[in-house]
């Protein structure tokens, strides 16, 4: 693939992840505006998220956008404000993601799982 393709998927993936975004943060601090609204605690809102597939599948979709957006983002940073070579933006890039995805879906299995057995 040429580099000048490769960086035309990455821009539009970069687009298209901020597009899925957009949505996801919209939802997100709309239900974050209800639940400070309504008076619901911690609990209440654990209580209602955990063992829930839909805001399972909600937030993972959120988290695979971030851990595209942000090392495109970052990637673009370093290949503007750094000496590294393209490969070791890549690197940087494949291992941001991975450390986004892995903390992410730690965080939201253990939100989807938090009610059960209690």
């Amino acid at each position: 693939m040429s580099n000048a393709r490769l960086e035309t998927r990455i821009w539009l993936l970069q687009r298209a992840s901020a597009a899925v975004l957009g949505l996801c943060v919209i939802v997100h601090l709309g239900l974050i505006i209800y639940a400070v609204q309504d008076g619901l605690s911690a609990a209440e809102i654990i209580g209602r998220v955990s063992g829930n597939l839909a805001w399972f599948v909600f937030y993972a979709v959120f988290i695979i956008a971030v851990s595209l957006h942000a090392p495109i983002g970052i990637r673009t940073i370093l290949n503007e404000m750094t000496t590294l070579s393209p490969k070791q933006t890549h690197l940087v890039m494949a291992i941001l993601c991975l450390v986004i995805l892995t903390m992410g879906f730690r965080a939201i299995i253990g939100l989807y799982t938090a009610g059960v057995g209690a």
